[in-house]
């Protein structure tokens, strides 16, 4: 897509004409989730059994800044483009606060996008191009809380700006505002780091988590995983078009199933294969450090110690690591 297409984009989400839908009835006991996802699945075009994404399901509640992770084919961006009604899954069913997602459903006024980028009138400022978005979706003026988006992007006095003047970073920080018009209830950012330098990261991070400090719900796909682990509460992890984990970022994280065992000298390969192929070990990851190692439901340190000693691998120490992209690495499987 260009650069320009995602204008288009994030206004079919706001537009709620009425059409025909065969869409099922608003279940009443979702209606305060924002996305409780179950068992969808997509499958290539013109293919009957390979899948961008299959039987996925997790649940995002009010309050959360959720990442989606994974690397390059996992389905992220399928699964957003489902989420956002742009596609239609070929299995399962997606419902926003308890309403079905359809193209054109009503309930989309209350999700925002940024995906692919957005595009901007050079010659506009940045405020005229907001309130230029905001008038083609039809909506009343009073409905944008222009102020209250703009405040929380921080974008200050280039608003009156034209946009050709703006930085990376700035055209950013305007495309989340536009995405935020409106303050919809669930917010759905797709790479919104890209382009920008550290300290606007640090700025972006503050942004989604003052959003959803107000009890709205924050969606972001990243590959900034330092970042990730900084501004989101929870994490879903796909690979291959399905659900690896899905949980608290803290739980992921620190999870005592996954140690980091120091070595004097790197592991080979194929003393890492050994060890991953070990009785209660789930995968072993190399590192500069030695060994990230996964254990199964009926693994435990002290039986990894042994094992590791009896194949004589060179171990200093052995404890539970603390970084995210260790924890990406060993659930799945070192494949990013």
């Amino acid at each position: 897509w260009h650069p320009d297409a995602g204008a288009p984009l994030a206004l079919a989400l706001l537009r709620t004409p009425r059409r025909r839908t065969t869409a099922p009835a608003p279940d009443p006991d979702q209606a305060d989730v924002p996305l409780p996802n179950t068992g969808q699945s997509k499958r290539y075009a013109r293919s009957a059994d390979r899948y961008a994404v299959r039987d996925l399901s997790f649940r995002v509640e009010k309050g959360q800044v959720l990442g989606l992770l994974g690397p390059n084919g996992a389905g992220k961006t399928t699964t957003l483009r489902m989420l956002m009604g742009l596609i239609r899954p070929d299995d399962g069913e997606i419902r926003v606060f308890g309403h079905a997602v359809r193209p054109g459903a009503p309930v989309l006024s209350r999700v925002g996008a940024f995906v692919e980028g957005a595009g901007f009138l050079p010659h506009l400022s940045g405020r005229e191009n907001l309130e230029l978005y905001w008038a083609a979706t039809g909506r009343p003026p009073g409905d944008a809380h222009l102020d209250e988006a703009l405040e929380i992007a921080g974008l200050g006095d280039a608003l009156a700006r034209a946009v050709r003047t703006y930085s990376q970073g700035m055209r950013q920080r305007l495309a989340i505002a536009q995405a935020m018009l409106g303050l919809p209830d669930l917010l759905i950012l797709d790479e919104p780091t890209n382009g920008l330098d550290p300290p606007q990261i640090r700025e972006m991070r503050e942004v989604m988590i003052r959003y959803a400090a107000a009890g709205r719900t924050v969606i972001v796909s990243s590959h900034l995983l330092a970042e990730v682990e900084q501004s989101c509460t929870h994490l879903v992890v796909m690979d291959r078009g399905r659900l690896v984990q899905a949980g608290p970022v803290h739980d992921i994280v620190g999870s005592g199933d996954t140690l980091l065992v120091g070595t004097v000298t790197p592991v080979e390969e194929p003393l890492a294969e050994k060890v991953a192929a070990l009785p209660g070990v789930e995968s072993a990851v190399r590192t500069d450090e030695g060994l990230l190692v996964r254990l199964g439901a009926d693994g435990t340190a002290p039986r990894l110690i042994a094992e590791l000693v009896r194949l004589e691998v060179p171990v200093t120490s052995v404890g539970p690591h603390r970084r995210l992209e260790d924890a990406f690495l060993t659930l799945i499987g070192g494949s990013a």
